[in-house]
């Protein structure tokens, strides 16, 4: 089967299309037929050898659109020719950015009939974080203020639209000329990260931060008395920001997203229900993988790029 791997680490020349061993299912797993396959900042931070895999060859991608090619031993949820969506376990299950990818059975679902494939497939890892972090740890409720940094990349705008659907009312940072589709999104509040401080917001209960640093300890300041910061820039957090927060009756900790069915049937009913949609910035065919390296690497992206992949 065709796929995208690398030999080093580098920038995105380092990609290359080769041919390996189609994969075959073990006992629990499916083998899946890729049809789209979302990119994500972590495949441009494994690319670069910044990222929590260190073997090579290494074929990228966690996220996968497809259909059910066959199944291995003791699988019952899917057969042969069903659309099924979601995202490898994170970090060592990467391999979507090829024609085929082998996936543990729970860690898919049926793809909503409401969307193609290539919408399909720039959703699971993103949505998934954004869920985890907002309804799983930080158990956002109605009426609750949530603010959402980086509201227009690929977690972000699925926050926005994750804590809108709990009742919670949305602030966003992101530069003035991404405002327009956060608003159509359902954000309440937009903060021009580069000529506004997000510190003067009202309080708020919940802040979801994907950029780490400096901004992660600043958004301490913004929480109401025993809010809550969830934090997806795991490696980029101040060493002591659980400390100083528990300081001031805080809580803020790390996420880092895991392969979870009941998360993918709960993000596939807010899909179905139209309440949940992927922004797509620009879609690729998987032989120009390298080219939505480039676009991720600007640190630009609006929603999600995307990896297509013809069927043989």
């Amino acid at each position: 089967m065709k796929a995208i791997s690398q030999n080093t680490h580098g920038g995105p020349e380092i990609l290359h299309e080769t041919e390996i061993d189609r994969p075959a299912p073990g006992p629990s797993e499916v083998l899946v037929r890729v049809r789209a396959a979302g990119m994500n900042p972590t495949d441009w931070k494994h690319r670069q050898g910044r990222g929590f895999l260190d073997r090579l060859p290494l074929v990228l991608g966690w996220d996968v659109s497809g259909v059910v090619e066959a199944v291995g031993i003791g699988v019952t949820l899917h057969r042969p020719g069903d659309e099924v969506f979601g995202m490898l376990p994170y970090p060592y299950g990467a391999g979507s950015f090829a024609e085929y990818v082998v996936a543990p059975a729970r860690a898919l679902v049926a793809k909503p009939a409401n969307i193609d494939h290539i919408q399909a497939g720039a959703i699971p890892l993103a949505a998934l974080t954004a869920w985890q972090a907002l309804v799983d740890a930080a158990r956002v409720r109605p009426g609750q203020r949530v603010l959402v940094h980086a509201a227009a990349g690929g977690v972000g705008h699925f926050a926005v639209q994750i804590a809108k659907a709990r009742g919670a009312q949305v602030i966003g940072t992101a530069s003035a000329p991404k405002h327009a589709v956060l608003r159509e999104l359902g954000a309440d509040e937009l903060v021009d990260y580069r000529t506004e401080d997000f510190t003067a917001v009202d309080p708020v209960d919940v802040v979801l931060d994907t950029l780490g640093g400096e901004t992660a300890a600043r958004s301490l300041d913004v929480l109401k008395p025993g809010g809550q910061l969830v934090s997806i820039a795991i490696r980029d957090l101040p060493a002591d920001l659980a400390e100083r927060a528990a300081a001031r009756g805080l809580r803020a900790y790390p996420l880092l997203v895991e392969a979870d069915q009941e998360g993918m049937r709960s993000i596939r009913d807010l899909v179905e229900d139209g309440r949940l949609r992927p922004v797509i910035e620009a879609v690729f065919p998987l032989e120009r993988a390298a080219e939505g390296h480039e676009l991720g690497d600007t640190g630009r992206v609006t929603g999600k790029v995307v990896l297509t992949v013809a069927p043989r």
